[in-house]
């Protein structure tokens, strides 16, 4: 269902042959201190434990280890070490490519250049603080579109490359009276073909309990490839 640069990211070799109720533990130590300790659930089924050797040493794992995904926890837990709130990964299915990227983005929605950086500064400053911080859209970011409505920007959205990868992770944002009109999903996918025609994948995380994020990425074609939570840094 998702390309090669999604799997080969995340999914070592030991982790191809594991059933639903089971873990393997890959011990990193390239791994940056933010995310020394890494839990992915691949689906509904498999989990991936990742960690530095220092953290391996502190929980008490060894690499290629099998463990179960409560097991996991439980062991992370007892070395006193705290997680973040855990977000779903969305991925575009490969078959979804072709569609993305042959959709035209309406008039109204386009790339931003640093020429639209007072229009992004009035966005910014009418919208809620809490969404503007979860949401991370950035003006001066790698890739950034956004949709006008009577020449007032409406949504933006924003994607860099993450962790040296050909991830691009994404983040959207609409402005509260413009909600409901479709504005973020046209955003969102003007943004993912210009970054597939760039070889990148877009990558959409949320956090679990975020249903309107969760329902713009189902609703602009992305599935669920797993939950995945970090150590709280």
């Amino acid at each position: 269902m998702f390309s090669s640069l999604i799997t080969g990211h995340w999914l070592p070799a030991q982790a191809k042959a594991l059933s639903d109720d089971e873990g393997v533990v890959v011990v990193d130590p390239a791994l940056p201190a933010n995310r020394s300790v890494a839990l992915l659930r691949i689906g509904d089924g498999a989990t991936v434990l990742s960690v530095t050797p220092d953290r391996a040493a502190q929980i008490g794992v060894a690499d290629g280890e099998r463990l179960s995904p409560d097991e996991a926890i439980d062991r992370i837990s007892d070395a006193g070490i705290e997680l973040n709130d855990p977000d779903h990964l969305f991925y575009l299915p490969v078959e979804e490519h072709a569609n993305v990227t042959a959709s035209e983005p309406g008039a109204d929605t386009r790339r931003l250049t640093a020429d639209d950086a007072e229009a992004f500064a009035a966005l910014a400053a009418a919208a809620p603080e809490d969404d503007l911080d979860e949401a991370f859209v950035e003006i001066d970011h790698w890739l950034v579109f956004g949709t006008f409505v009577d020449g007032r920007l409406a949504a933006a959205a924003s994607m860099y490359p993450w962790s040296g990868t050909r991830l691009a992770d994404l983040g959207v944002i609409t402005l509260p009276e413009f909600r409901g009109r479709g504005l973020a999903r046209s955003t969102v996918l003007a943004m993912a073909a210009d970054a597939l025609e760039r070889g990148y994948e877009p990558q959409y995380r949320c956090q679990l309990d975020n249903a309107p994020s969760v329902a713009l990425a189902l609703a602009s074609g992305f599935r669920r490839f797993g939950e995945w939570v970090v150590i709280d840094d």
